[in-house]
């Protein structure tokens, strides 16, 4: 966060804390919070800036830490879609959100990513896991992430939606569109 943009102009730089806990490797809290995120949401976009958010998930750890700035993110046989990948091939550019269940704070990992395929993967002693799988699931291919930056993001958001209140879980189990 070197150079002050517009929004800061008008509303404010952010604290030290906030402006220096975004760095271009994963320190040992965000290493620690993917080894036990079960769940994530990859942000991409095409090389004419339409974006798209995936959900990925699997057993804790199911994103692989391989170092502190590389991930490798398994591709799970789904929809066939392949949205994400048809991104990537044009802009290597991402973001990750990642979340476990009942905690409020979130990790953050941006980067640039290249598609691994299953033989690479087997290669290199790899192993992805897949959590309750069905017949239909198996790992395709990966994504080797090289991280621009890192952190730890607040807990606010979570908070403020109730996302992990148990009576609001209930609530929207019952009124739940589908």
């Amino acid at each position: 966060m070197a150079e002050v943009n517009i929004f800061q102009e008008q509303f404010g730089k952010p604290s030290r804390g906030a402006a220096t806990k975004v760095v271009p490797y994963m320190n040992e809290w965000v290493q620690a919070f993917i080894r036990q995120a079960p769940f994530a949401i990859l942000a991409s976009s095409d090389a004419e800036g339409h974006c798209d958010a995936s959900p990925k998930g699997g057993k804790p750890g199911f994103v692989k830490v391989l170092d502190d700035t590389h991930l490798l993110i398994p591709d799970v046989a789904g929809n066939r879609l392949f949205q994400s990948y048809a991104n990537v091939s044009r802009n290597p550019h991402v973001g990750l959100l990642f979340f476990i269940p009942g905690v409020d704070s979130t990790a953050r990992v941006n980067g640039q990513v290249e598609v691994v395929d299953h033989e690479a993967l087997v290669a290199k002693n790899i192993d992805l896991e897949i959590f309750n799988p069905d017949e239909e699931a198996k790992i395709l291919q990966g994504l080797l992430l090289t991280v621009e930056e890192a952190y730890g993001h607040c807990p606010r958001a979570l908070k403020f939606s109730n996302l992990w209140d148990e009576a609001t879980i209930v609530q929207n189990k019952s009124a739940a569109p589908i």
